[in-house]
């Protein structure tokens, strides 16, 4: 509100906000804020599932196991495998 931000970088819109995005730019835009996507990329509802589904599975199996462990390698191609 004080227009000491002139720009907000993103990697992916839905970083920001899953919805309204196009809300919050007008809203940054009337501040005089402008919100730039990196990664214009657009995932299906499907792709952005498996990546989260794997990043979950990444991080308790790595928590489990220790990620250098063979266990957690196994546990994360295994869901990757029936994900993908």
């Amino acid at each position: 509100m004080e227009r000491r931000v002139s720009k907000v970088v993103v990697a992916y819109g839905d970083r920001l906000a899953r919805f309204g995005l196009e809300t919050l730019r007008r809203v940054f835009s009337a501040f005089g804020t402008e919100v730039e996507v990196v990664n214009r990329e657009e995932r299906t509802p499907r792709e952005e599932l498996v990546e989260d589904m794997i990043a979950i599975v990444s991080h308790f199996a790595g928590r489990l196991y220790g990620t250098r462990s063979r266990k957690y390698r196994e546990v994360v191609d295994g869901v990757k495998e029936l994900v993908g």
